[in-house]
């Protein structure tokens, strides 16, 4: 199975590489939506959490790198909020979804040019970026655009927990933050209230990692 998902990412139907950011357009493209992790009990412990982090250390400004959907920020308590995609057309529909709120915005990851906020979030979204490059760089602009807090929700050892999919890759991103973040601090790990059983569906292997700037 494990070689079988490492062939499945290299190649596509047309021999392509995998490209994550191809596989989230595509996805979105076809109708479907950010995955169970960002509905029903799931989102709901996500929301809890991420409402009482941001009221306790009093944070007046979110970016989210990976927004998706928008159904996981239904259930936010944010004051402004900015959420890039690699997905024009999630853009599109968040725009929508959220036209009446202008606390929100949301624009394609290709307009972040600098932007930053106190605490920048990544949700469901490290193991999904199978590319190293990806990962690399998007690393960078997730601790780059922070001025207080980063928000880490996501698995954190490297392949395999088990053979997933081919858009899953497991990393022990702590690692990298260790080797090129080192003025950040790890405040709070918050494991998950329903820690992965096999069933994706229901449970997770997201746990939350908290940093802050020293």
């Amino acid at each position: 199975m494990k070689t079988l998902i490492t062939f499945l990412r290299k190649r596509c139907f047309l021999h392509k590489p995998f490209s994550s950011k191809d596989y989230w357009g595509q996805r979105y493209e076809s109708g479907r939506n950010s995955g169970p992790g960002s509905y029903g009990h799931l989102a709901e412990f996500k929301a809890r959490v991420l409402n009482t982090f941001v009221a306790e250390n009093n944070v007046a400004s979110i970016i989210e790198f990976g927004c998706g959907d928008g159904n996981q920020l239904t259930l936010a308590q944010y004051r402004a909020y900015i959420g890039y995609d690699v997905s024009p057309e999630i853009i599109v529909m968040c725009r929508e979804r959220f036209r009446v709120d202008a606390s929100k915005q949301f624009f394609h990851i290709r307009e972040h040019v600098g932007q930053k906020a106190e605490l920048t979030a990544s949700l469901d979204v490290i193991y999904h970026l199978v590319e190293d490059d990806v990962f690399d760089e998007y690393m960078h602009r997730l601790f780059n655009a922070s001025s207080r807090f980063v928000v880490i929700y996501s698995s954190n050892q490297d392949d395999p927990i088990e053979p997933v999919a081919a858009h899953v890759r497991h990393r022990r991103f702590s690692s990298w933050i260790d080797e090129n973040a080192p003025h950040w601090r790890l405040v709070n790990r918050l494991p998950n209230s329903y820690p992965y059983d096999g069933n994706s569906i229901t449970t997770s292997f997201a746990d939350f990692y908290f940093y802050e700037m020293d």
